[in-house]
């Protein structure tokens, strides 16, 4: 199969390996042309440290790469992916599908990036999610990784589950759109607040704490948009949780745990030196939250410290303060429903 992938960062360049390896056609697009002949003479990717690029994978700054492609993956930053879909419609063969492993929320309007796509797209193409626990680098030598690939087609995901899926990379599919692309997008939020946790010196205890909270805060958002618990109890959930607060290659993690040290919010996205979704998806999140008064607690907290200086060691207090409760409060929509493995 002819494959693009708008985005050569680590995870799009991930997923090119990936998909080259299984026997793929695969171009990736670069939006500048010198990074796209750094790319091509070079056969590294700054964000993939020692990993070699083969030689018959192709890159591009040129558009034209989707016009003859028989699916096209958006691996995008946020801020451009309304742009991105934008450029390329017109330019898609008809019923060309497009999946989308870009994680985060539109800040300006607070869509998902599906809605996104539906806007500039239409209902012409299919269109799909695929999202996990998933660091690039470790995609790209051959860990084994779980994602799940989301649809409002069954048989659009069953396409990207067959397209993906080999002995190192596992998808599930999905119908809830929503409670996978909410999970993957507010974990990174999670993830800034444990990173401060951790810049702060406090530990394991207080990490396991803001990750258990934060998770119900994600799947109280998730469900207030038509997603469900069982969707965040799995792996673009929780498992995406684990991963982006745990590990050394999260960015999110990163930036935080520079906050929590003392550096101002913009230094720490600088030191972290690639795009911070979860400073964005903070905000994004405030306002997923404004129509329905769902309580997210750690989220607005989090907020204060990115957006009005509030002092983190502040927010730990003051969370920790708050009046007290039950755990789960009243009915059985709050309790959690694991799904078979």
């Amino acid at each position: 199969m002819q494959i693009s992938i708008l985005g050569s960062g680590g995870w799009g360049t991930a997923l090119g390996l990936l998909l080259h390896e299984l026997g793929h056609t695969v171009t990736l697009w670069s939006k500048f042309p010198e990074e796209a002949d750094t790319l091509r003479e070079t056969r590294q990717n700054r964000y993939l440290p020692g990993v070699d690029l083969p030689a018959d994978l192709s890159f591009t700054s040129d558009l034209a790469c989707v016009e003859t492609a028989e699916l096209v993956i958006l691996a995008v930053p946020s801020f451009v992916i309304r742009d991105t879909f934008s450029a390329i419609r017109g330019r898609l063969k008809a019923e060309t599908p497009v999946v989308i492993v870009s994680k985060g929320i539109e800040h300006s309007t607070s869509k998902t990036f599906f809605e996104v796509g539906r806007d500039e797209l239409g209902n012409t193409h299919p269109l799909a999610i695929l999202s996990g626990p998933s660091h690039a680098e470790e995609v790209s030598r051959g860990v084994p990784t779980a994602c799940v690939a989301a649809s409002d087609s069954p048989s659009v995901a069953e396409f990207v589950q067959d397209t993906f899926m080999c002995e190192r990379f596992r998808v599930y599919t999905s119908t809830d759109i929503i409670g996978v692309e909410l999970g993957g997008a507010l974990k990174n939020i999670i993830a800034l607040a444990a990173g401060i946790s951790d810049g702060l010196g406090y530990g394991d205890n207080t990490i396991a704490a803001l990750m258990t909270r934060g998770l119900d805060e994600m799947a109280t958002l998730a469900v207030s948009r038509g997603g469900t618990r069982e969707t965040l109890a799995g792996l673009t959930g929780l498992g995406d949780l684990i991963v982006t607060c745990t590990s050394k290659h999260s960015r999110n993690r990163r930036a935080g745990l520079f906050i929590g040290q003392g550096y101002t919010v913009e230094e720490a996205m600088e030191k972290v030196g690639a795009v911070v979704e979860g400073y964005y998806a903070t905000a994004a999140a405030i306002e997923l939250a404004r129509p329905t008064g769902v309580s997210i607690p750690i989220i607005q907290e989090l907020y204060k410290v990115l957006y009005e200086g509030k002092c983190p060691r502040s927010v730990l207090r003051d969370l920790m303060s708050r009046s007290k409760r039950a755990e789960y409060g009243d009915s059985a929509s709050a309790k959690w429903v694991l799904s078979d493995s």
